[in-house]
């Protein structure tokens, strides 16, 4: 039987047989084109031609009118690379105009693409995004995955993400083909291009396109040359033909036509040099003539692009009847494209959405099908023609090429040149132990030539060894098995690995050529016969009828395969002389058969071994092995493993074991134990019974046979037959002459002698599957194959390893195979063989007491798990830090065959540590490296308890305080969901998050839409949860349903008068609603994501009111009453920018949204202007297309003109981007602008050169302020609002630059401002302001001097106190901290001349004085006070500070009381109602977003002020403070910095419109400027297991500042943040939730990604605690129910109730099911209390993940005691378990953190330890110390005590006994000698006393 593989002719077994057809084909006859194509057939031919397909039309009617057969072809590749996807194909049809991708198990279209003209050819390609052209970046790179489809006359190429790109093709192109960097382009050319003469070059024949919007630029090579100098040109050589390109490695093969010789070249981008030589020849005086001056390349191609080729040329015509080109097809590519020929390729970042072609450049080299031969055009285009170029010249730029070949190999010339030699099919294939061939299949010879190569050392270049050829007819590689399938001439199909010959293909169902030949009757064949297989050929005599081989059915592998198309009873292709004719499509281990009869077949190649087990073993053999020994060992065992009926899952390793032993020399039949194994009856040729014997009765052997199976085995050990009392059958020994014979080894066999080394490998595996629980039944296959080989090697210390770790399968006695000393010589005993078994967890337990350890041996890539283990342990209880940082770790000896470097560095690379910034301590440096080397949670589950202990320990660690900016992966494995959500959300683009509410569309039907419908309701539900108060904001605000006009009649009153009296009142009504737009945009601010597909929602103003008690409507429109004209043009332009302002910056939108909400009718025009400026305002704007800005200011809509201005700044704010010529400077431009868009204009330069101090820009601005007035300016009323802009501007365009203005001094721009010439009533504001916002927050004593309030009545005479306001605010910003928030302060700002005298305005009395006025020192006094506010609101803006506020709040309340006392004439109401105003808006800055109450109040009351001096203006000015105060519904607050202060001063600028048209002094727009001041600064903790937010405490640290120390403050979130850059930390508070720190001093990026993200923080409840919602004041949590009853705790602990405390599925069921009593319990009691108490344990020390561990610890102790321990792995576990706990590192762990609660339960674990002494030490008394006493000297014992006697040595570390002699223990007489001899033994004191009776030579039962 041992050789049975020299027998047979090996043959392979192909499964999976299924008929194939291209779905494609299939999918194209029901696909609509055909349909278009006979539309398109009706309709006049006119419209034909203007179509947009005119190139394709006629192409295409021919199509249809001619139906010849479509011309088709695909292609497949492997589809589904995620890890652990199941693969499948993926295919690409093409036929006629169609493209079909289809992918998936069963196929399914996935795209069809349907283009205009024929497809030339279609291809997957992946092209890089990245801007980075250098080789690096292609490594890392983003690539767009894209479609491309080749046409006669451009490429389209469509990407996965839906974009379309397409490039018009400036040459006919024979072929394209996909590479690492883009596209190549091969040009046909024709035949008749006659070579060129002298002044002309040769164009080139190859071009590369790196991204669909890059230019086509053609490709150099570099080839060495005779004299070793390489020269650097461009292809150009029409002989040389792309046969076959690759991507990894990036490899070109090309056939030379001439020469009939492949080579092969790399493909890589060009490196500068190259690209200067290319360049650079034009200018070295002689050029060789084949290498023309480069630069008249590009003349030369642009000459054609011009389309100037003269038709005087006699070959014109000629040329274009013959070219192969479709002519037909293209009228000409210059009637499609306009020919710019200089128009500079598209940069990358043009999206293609914005609708522009794409003319790449590609019209600079446009040889369209008419000019198929350029060169001679050019010649014959005068007699001059070389002056031709440098006419030119001026106009060409050279094309700079991108991509280089580089020569690598030639094959070698032979004597006869072989025409048309050019190889069909090119592949790269690798053998089974990795070695590379380029295969190329010549098919005139017939053969396939193979040629080796491979990467040299430094990974830099490729070598290429030597040529093989194979005879072959077809060929194709077969990628996932290392192998390719080759077709022989004969018909064979044969299986090669590299150029070795594995063997023949059988086919179930196709019959093997040779016999159907001989077989001259076709007989159907029916699914038994069809397969076929090589019988003895004693069963071939027997019946000669039968000449076609019956064999077995194969096990399929699934059964539903028989119902296949195959198997159907017309037997398509069993007709006589089906025989292959080719091989194609291969993807990984499925490759399509073509039959002669034109049918296909796709068939699977068996893989080289299915189990787990079997491939582990195979790589740690082949890893080991010698190349060529490996080679063979695969090849043999490929073709065992692969035979026709070969084995299923289960038997595989069986096989394994007897290919195996066979190999390494053994005669299988004869052992006993592989002679049993069971092929679950698959009678296959392998291993077939010696004995077939024909007689049907059976005998007495066959029961023998099955009494001595497996099987039975297992039945006899099986609890039913003890509970049915079987008695086991005595079995007659299988012939006892079997078992005696001594059986001996075959030295002569492949592997003999690598015994040794194979046996150390397999061990070594062993070891690892030891460390995953799931591969029990594995370890105990490989026992069997390990204890066989280590008897036969006589390796005492590995059969004591394996008795102790597997006691019952180990038995004492059993067969050996001699080997005799002769033979020992041959065998090789390799370097890394130790002596000692390695044991992993020996090791690990040594590191835990802290002995010395050698190095763990072990093998790369295989054994993983015990490398990650010893390194953990290294790390984390030695703590060496430098274990996993180092590339080869001391802990480990790594095993190789010869000490290959190079490997190992590489494998190592692959962990090498990235320091994290953040990691402290040992267990963080674990985890972090654990998550880098892709340690997950499930591994971490299937290790062993014990070994996966410390792990868990230093996980616990890392939970209670991580890092906030550790990878997703880290938070995995730390259990902190939270964190890794956190983690993984941070990378995702912005788009909706878990906040924004999703409110079903139906809602707002019944009631009308107001605006605010989108807000948060569950968030602000959160932060205000005690009142109504946003309903209450919500009425206030809406401004869609009519008012109640409330007016009563009185007697005297006629009809008319009285609706005339309703309407005036209305129309005061009006001026209150006009107003409220602002506001409400404010408190909507970025609320709604809009849906791209609906028009957003504007709610309407409704200026209608009704009037009860009828409810009659009240409409201004009824011509009783005069309204103002245009009255309602700036509130719906509020109204629209309101509606604009609801969508948040994250939205998707794009520029056909923006276009798509225009409005139809024209009265609606100004929402729409709103609209666009809300748009720029949150950053939407800049994807609106420039073309439709230009678009829409060219229309010279005033309103859209000044949104879209404003909106485009803001968008550009600060980036000096000018893209629109309207922002110049009005005198600058001749053109008729509207006031107000130059006012626009003004503040646009401002925002956009916002800080930049731009000198132009401010020189003109500055000379803008105080223009005199012109004569366009005479008439013009509104000169204030433009003098404001521009000092606004101006400011802005400083900001905060102060004296530092470089390069500005000479303008001398603080005493312009100063200036006296012109008239300071009008410039005023805005130079002063200008001041404030260049000096702001410097400190400047000297300018704010200036800005002092005049402290004489003389003076202030001269100054309006408006302008006091003004000028103390802006005294104020500049000496910015100064400011201080308290009344003494504010009151310090006035002047002491007002002070003395001003009247309080409480006093009846008027005190007379004359030369005071004392109208103008009140009004004085009421300014600088409301001025010194608002200062003080631009302060604390957002901060929310209480004395701030106080101080504010008492102002805000004396004004009320002033406008209601008796003496407000002489101040004015007007101007008390303005600074009253003034004073709430600071308060709402101050609040902003805060939602406070007191000053809600204020805004409501004077919400219902209506009449008096309350105008328009003023109802502005409390909405906005009103929504200042719920900014984007408390999710927003205001920010200080410098731009905020800049915005903010234009939005609150203090004067405000007297009516709703007003823009004298103040442009209304830039009221809407806030949005750029507000920030998101609100975090919502949101439970990451429910998904909903919820209230959590946190704990924010402020830095220390001048004013205040570092100072701590808990704030319950939801809440809104200080300003992050007065914060040093946040951190989210126990007990209720994890702890979690956000450390902001390095930096506030992370921060700011979770604010802007809408503030989620996702926050983690612990175990046993309740939310604050449903438990406010935690008195329920399960810590707090336990200290009321301490004694009882685990009692009083109610398993029902965990679900309140603990959402972890697995502990809900546990309790459910391991918990709950149960009726009669009986002893069960303690089980269930025990379980019980576990359960409480793990859930209020936060250790879920323990539970396992303790039931199984639980178990083992159990099982034990009832002496059923068959396996003693898991009191390993235990007593590692044991040990990590008395280890000194955790000692030292517990003592630094004395507060951190134990990972383990102090006292379980006693108990174990108590309990496994006892149930041992019982053993010990009862017998066991004489089973003990015979190991240790050596003498064999009962079977009965196997495993106790293991578990007894291996809990008490008792070493070997071969160990013992050595130290001569035997001879002690007393206790200390032994305790002295016994410590180089490492053996512990309480084993050394239960052995101490044994060893002292007393054996004497002992009583503990």
């Amino acid at each position: 039987m041992s050789n049975f593989y020299e027998e047979r002719a090996t043959m392979i077994a192909a499964g999976d047989l299924q008929e194939f057809v291209p779905f494609g084909r299939d999918h194209c006859k029901h696909h609509p084109n055909a349909l278009n194509l006979q539309l398109r057939q009706l309709q006049p031919a006119s419209e034909l031609w203007s179509s947009d397909g005119a190139a394709g039309l006629v192409g295409s009617l021919q199509e249809v009118t001619i139906h010849e057969k479509q011309k088709e072809s695909w292609q497949l590749r492997r589809g589904g690379s995620e890890i652990g996807e199941v693969d499948y194909d993926e295919e690409l049809y093409v036929a006629g105009n169609m493209v079909i991708w289809s992918k998936g198990r069963a196929l399914a279209v996935y795209k069809a693409f349907t283009v205009d003209s024929p497809v030339q050819q279609a291809l997957w390609c992946d092209f890089i995004i990245s801007q980075d052209k250098s080789e690096k970046a292609y490594s890392s790179a983003e690539v767009e995955k894209c479609i491309c489809i080749l046409q006669s006359s451009c490429i389209n190429m469509h990407s996965i993400e839906g974009k379309d790109y397409i490039a018009s093709l400036p040459f006919q192109v024979a072929n394209v083909w996909p590479t690492k960097y883009g596209l190549l382009f091969e040009r046909s050319s024709s035949s008749h291009e006659i070579p060129p003469g002298p002044p002309r070059e040769p164009l080139p024949t190859l071009f590369s396109m790196l991204h669909p919007l890059d230019e086509i630029t053609p490709l150099v090579c570099k080839s060495g040359s005779l004299f070793g100098s390489s020269r650097v040109q461009y292809v150009v050589d029409h002989a040389m033909k792309i046969v076959f390109l690759s991507t990894d490695p990036s490899i070109v093969m090309t056939y030379d036509t001439v020469q009939c010789l492949h080579s092969v070249w790399v493909l890589r981008r060009v490196k500068a040099e190259e690209e200067n030589a290319v360049l650079k020849f034009s200018e070295q005086g002689g050029t060789p003539q084949n290498v023309a001056p480069s630069n008249s390349l590009t003349a030369n191609l642009r000459s054609l692009s011009k389309g100037d080729s003269p038709v005087a040329s006699p070959f014109q015509n000629y040329s274009s009847i013959h070219s192969q080109s479709r002519s037909t097809s293209s009228p000409s590519l210059h009637s499609r494209s306009p020919s710019i020929s200089n128009m500079a390729a598209l940069s990358r970042a043009h999206s293609p959405a914005s609708g522009v072609h794409s003319f790449t450049g590609v019209q600079r080299f446009n040889l369209s099908s008419h000019h198929q031969s350029p060169r001679r055009h050019s010649i014959s285009h005068s007699p001059d023609s070389n002056s031709n170029s440098s006419f030119l010249a001026p106009e060409t730029e050279p094309i700079v090429p991108e991509l280089c070949i580089d020569h690598l190999w030639t094959e070698a010339i032979t004597n006869i040149r072989e025409k048309n030699s050019q190889a069909s099919k090119v592949f790269i294939t690798s053998d089974l132990c990795g070695q590379k061939f380029l295969c190329f299949l010549v098919e005139s010879q017939l053969q396939l030539r193979c040629v080796k190569f491979q990467e040299s050392n430094d990974k830099t270049q490729l070598i290429f060894g030597s040529i093989t050829n194979i005879q072959a007819k077809d060929a194709a590689p077969v990628e996932k098995i290392d192998t390719m399938l080759v077709l022989e001439s004969s018909g064979n199909l044969v299986l090669y690995t590299g150029v070795v010959r594995v063997g023949k293909v059988f086919i179930p169902g196709l019959p093997a050529p040779s016999l159907t030949m001989s077989n001259a009757m076709p007989r159907p064949s029916t699914p038994l016969d069809s397969v076929s297989t090589p019988t003895p050929l004693s069963k071939l005599l027997g019946t000669l009828d039968e000449v076609v081989l019956l064999s077995p059915v194969p096990e399929l592998r699934d059964s539903s395969k028989l119902h296949d198309s195959l198997y159907n009873e017309d037997c398509t292709f069993q007709q006589l002389g089906t025989y292959i004719h080719s091989i194609r499509d291969p993807v990984r281990n499925r490759v399509t058969l073509e039959l002669s009869n034109g049918s296909m077949v796709r068939i699977t190649l068996p893989e080289i071994a299915t189990s787990e087990l079997v491939q582990t073993c195979l790589q740690a053999i082949k890893f080991i092995l010698p190349k060529e020994i490996a080679f063979q060992m695969l090849v043999k065992w490929y073709s065992v493993h692969s035979a026709p009926g070969g084995p299923s899952y289960h038997s595989e390793w069986n096989l394994f074991v007897i290919c195996l032993m066979n190999m390494m020399g053994y005669n299988t039949d004869r052992l006993a134990w592989t002679r049993n194994f069971d092929f679950e009856g698959s009678l296959s040729p392998v291993i077939a019974p010696k004995k077939a014997r024909p007689s049907e009765t059976g005998s007495d052997e066959d029961w023998e046979y099955l009494l001595n199976s497996d099987y039975h085995q297992k039945v006899e050990s099986h609890l039913l037959n003890r509970s049915l009392c079987l008695s086991p059958l005595e079995v007659s020994q299988i012939k006892d002459e079997d078992l005696s014979q001594n059986l001996s080894l075959d030295s002569s066999t492949l592997l003999f002698s690598h015994i040794p080394a194979m046996f150390f490998v397999l061990h070594l595996v062993y070891e690892e599957l030891k460390l995953n629980t799931l591969m029990g039944e594995g370890i105990h296959s490989l026992v069997d194959l390990l204890v066989q080989l280590a008897r036969d090697l006589k390796l005492e210390p590995y059969l004591d390893h394996y008795y102790r770790d597997y006691p019952t399968l180990v038995r004492t006695t059993g067969q050996v195979c001699t080997i005799d000393q002769g033979q020992r010589g041959f065998m090789h005993h390799p370097s890394f063989f130790t002596s000692e078994p390695p044991s992993i967890y020996q090791w690990v337990s040594s590191c835990l007491k802290g002995e010395e350890m050698p190095p763990y041996p072990y093998l790369p890539g295989i054994c993983e798990r015990s490398r990650l283990v010893v390194l953990s342990i290294a790390l984390y209880i030695l703590g060496d830090e430098s274990s996993v940082c180092d590339e080869s770790s001391h802990y480990l000896s790594r095993i190789s065959l010869a000490p290959q470097k190079s490997q190992a560095e590489q494998e190592e690379n692959r962990f090498s540590f990235r320091h994290s910034p953040s990691v402290s301590s040992l267990a963080e440096r674990l985890v972090v490296w654990m998550a880098n080397v892709g340690f997950t949670l499930r591994d971490l589950e299937t290790l062993p308890f014990g070994i996966a202990l410390p792990i868990r320990d230093a996980i616990y660690h890392c939970r209670e305080q991580p890092a906030a900016d550790w990878p997703e992966a880290v938070c995995l494995l730390i259990g902190r969901q939270d964190l890794s959500k956190q983690a993984c959300e941070g990378n995702l683009p912005k788009g909706k998050s878990v906040l924004s509410s999703d409110v079903p569309s139906g809602t707002e039907t019944e009631e009308e839409d107001d605006g605010m419908n989108d807000m948060n309701q569950e968030v602000m539900s959160l932060i205000w949860s005690e009142d109504l108060r946003v309903q209450d904001v919500r009425r206030l605000l809406q401004s869609a349903h009519p008012v109640r006009v409330n007016v009563v009649q009185y007697p005297e009153l006629s009809d008319h008068e009285f609706i005339e009296e309703k309407e005036n009142r209305l129309l005061q009504l009006c001026q209150r609603t006009m107003a409220l737009p602002v506001g409400r945009g404010m408190f909507t601010l970025f609320s709604y994501h809009p849906v791209p597909t609906e028009p957003l929602p504007i709610p309407k103003l409704n200026l209608t009111g009704r009037a009860p008690p009828r409810n009659t409507t009240v409409d201004l429109n009824s011509g009783n009453i005069d309204v103002p004209p245009n009255m309602t043009s700036w509130a719906s332009f509020h109204n629209g920018v309101a509606a604009g302002l609801k969508i948040a910056p994250a939205s998707q939108i794009d520029s056909a949204w923006i276009v798509y909400n225009k409005p139809k009718h024209a009265e609606l025009a100004n929402e729409y202007a709103g609209f666009l400026m809300a748009l720029g305002l949150n950053g939407h704007l800049t994807k609106l297309a420039t073309l439709n800005i230009h678009d829409y200011l060219t229309k010279g809509h005033e309103m859209t003109s000044i949104g879209l201005l404003l909106g485009v700044s803001a968008a550009k704010l600060g980036t000096m981007d000018m893209s629109i010529p309207a922002l110049l400077p009005p005198t600058s431009t001749e053109l008729d602008v509207p006031h107000n868009v130059q006012v626009a204009a003004v503040v646009g330069i401002g925002l956009v050169y916002q800080g930049t101090a731009h000198r132009h820009t401010a020189e003109v601005l500055l000379a803008e302020i105080g223009r005199p007035p012109g004569p366009e300016m005479e008439y013009c009323t509104d000169r204030e609002s433009y003098s404001l802009a521009a000092g606004l501007a101006l400011g802005m365009v400083c900001l905060g630059h102060g004296s530092n203005l470089i390069g500005m001094s000479d303008l001398n721009v603080p005493e312009q401002l100063e200036g006296d010439t012109i008239n300071v009533d009008v410039t005023c504001p805005g130079a002063t302001l200008a001041l404030a916002m260049i000096y702001l927050k410097t400190n400047n004593r000297s300018i704010a001097d200036w800005l002092r309030a005049p402290d004489t009545m003389y003076l202030l005479d001269f100054v309006k106190p408006e302008f006091l306001l003004l000028r103390t605010l802006a005294r104020c910003l500049i000496l910015w901290d100064d400011i201080l928030p308290n009344s003494k302060w504010v009151d310090s700002n006035v002047p002491q001349i007002i002070r003395e005298n001003s009247i309080s305005l409480s006093e009846i009395e008027l005190p007379c004085s004359e030369d005071l006025n004392l109208e103008t020192l009140s009004q004085a006094h009421v300014y600088i006070i409301a001025g010194a506010c608002l200062s003080l609101g631009f302060r604390f803006a957002g901060s929310e500070n209480l004395s701030a506020f106080n101080c504010l709040h008492k102002f805000a309340k004396d004004f009320m009381t002033y406008l209601s006392a008796p003496n407000a004439s002489v101040t004015g109401p007007y101007n008390l109602e303005t600074c009253l105003s003034v004073v709430l808006l600071s308060l709402a800055m101050v609040m902003a977003g805060s939602g406070n109450l007191k000053v809600l109040q204020l805004c409501r009351f004077l919400h219902m002020k209506t009449g008096g001096e309350m105008n328009y203006g003023f109802h502005l000015a409390h909405h906005m403070a009103l929504g200042i105060l719920f900014l984007g519904g408390g999710r927003y607050s205001l920010s200080t910095s410098n731009s905020s202060i800049a915005a903010l001063l234009c939005a609150l600028y203090p004067h405000f419109p007297a009516h709703s048209t007003d823009n004298r002094y103040h442009l209304q727009a830039l009221r809407h400027l806030y949005v750029l001041a507000a920030e998101p600064r609100l975090l919502v903790p949101v439970d990451v297991d429910t998904n909903t937010p919820c209230y959590a405490l946190l704990e924010v640290t402020y830095k220390g500042t001048q004013w205040y120390e570092q100072t701590k403050e808990e704030l319950m979130a939801p809440t809104l943040l200080p300003e992050l850059h007065l914060l040093k930390q946040i951190k989210v508070k126990g007990p209720r939730y994890w702890e979690l720190l956000i450390d902001l001093s390095k930096g506030t990026q992370h921060l700011k990604s979770i604010l802007s993200k809408d503030g989620v923080l996702y926050v983690k409840l612990r175990a046993g605690q309740l939310s604050y919602k449903d438990d406010p004041m935690g008195w329920q949590s399960l810590l707090a129910q336990t200290v009321a009853n301490r004694n009882s705790e685990a009692r009083a602990f109610k398993p029902e109730t965990i679900s309140a405390f603990t959402s972890d599925p697995a502990l809900l069921s546990f309790a459910e099911y391991f918990c709950k009593p149960t009726v009669n319990m009986g002893q069960k009691q303690e089980l269930l209390d025990l379980f019980s108490s576990v359960l409480y344990e793990c859930v209020t020390q936060e250790t879920p993940e323990m539970l396992p561990a303790y039931i199984a610890m639980d178990q083992a102790v159990r099982r034990l005691g009832r002496r059923e321990m068959s396996e003693t792995s898991e009191l390993w576990q235990i007593k590692l378990v044991l040990e990590f706990f008395s280890s000194r590192s955790h000692q030292e762990r517990l003592q630094t953190h004395p507060k951190r609660g134990l990972f383990m339960n102090s006292e379980f674990l006693p108990v174990v330890k108590c309990s496994i002494d006892n149930t041992l030490d019982q053993w010990l008394q009862a017998g066991g110390d004489v089973c003990l006493h015979a190991y240790l000297s050596g003498q064999p014992w009962e079977e009965s005590q196997l495993s106790m006697l293991a578990c007894f040595l291996v809990y008490h570390s008792v070493p070997a006994p071969r160990h013992l002699p050595s130290v001569g223990l035997e001879g002690s007489t007393s206790f200390a000698e032994l305790l002295f001899k016994c410590k180089q033994l490492k053996m512990p004191v309480r084993a050394l006393l239960r052995l101490a009776p044994l060893l002292l030579g007393n054996p004497q039962p002992m009583v503990m």
